[in-house]
């Protein structure tokens, strides 16, 4: 659950101000320009795709893009999508078809709390588009 708290945290300063549907914000971190766009907004819950846009040094297949919900009753943060994977089980079966890792979501949200780190440490924001 730690893991889940510190990315709420490091994600709600990266937040467009107001959550209605459809915001987005623009950052360029380290010359790469990474969006976050609220998707689906509840009384106790947003959900927002972060992604990386523009790159000159990442093909556009391999561009990272995470879907996350916020739950903010419970103050936590976690990964409900990742690239191709429409959604994470807490377990697979390893070997499986797809060759997912036994911890796939455990690792997923890791990856978010480091690239929210990154984020937060080298970026600027762009510009805010409502």
């Amino acid at each position: 659950m730690r893991l889940y708290e510190t990315n709420y945290a490091k994600l709600l300063p990266l937040l467009p101000r107001s959550d209605a549907v459809g915001d987005k914000h623009v950052y360029l971190v380290c010359d790469d320009v990474y969006q976050l766009e609220v998707i689906e907004t509840t009384r106790y819950t947003t959900v927002v795709t972060l992604g990386l846009v523009e790159s000159k040094a990442v093909a556009e297949y391999l561009a990272p893009l995470l879907t996350v919900r916020l739950y903010h009753d419970a103050k936590v943060a976690e990964v409900c999508a990742a690239q191709q994977i429409s959604r994470l089980k807490p377990i697979y079966d390893y070997p499986n078809l797809r060759m997912h890792q036994k911890n796939e979501k455990h690792q997923v949200n890791l990856f978010l709390g480091d690239w929210l780190k990154h984020c937060l440490r080298h970026g600027l924001s762009k510009q805010s588009v409502c």
